[in-house]
């Protein structure tokens, strides 16, 4: 059965190739609960639908900020 993009479960590493930052910064961020995710056996993982909503949130924030 095909499921959608938005259900997709991303690595550390995708979440930080997908923000053009480092995974030491993507750890830095989940380990400081300021991006959202959860640990599977030890192993980060975010979920894609969350990481986007995210990203809005922060683009939403920093457009309140310049004015």
């Amino acid at each position: 059965m095909p499921t959608s993009n938005d259900d997709e479960f991303l690595t550390i590493k995708q979440v930080a190739e997908l923000l053009k930052v480092t995974e030491r910064t993507i750890y830095r961020l989940a380990a400081a609960k300021q991006i959202p995710a959860f640990k599977v056996g030890g192993t980060w993982r975010f979920s894609r639908a969350e990481i986007k909503q995210w990203i809005q949130r922060q683009q939403e924030g920093g457009k309140a900020d310049k004015t």
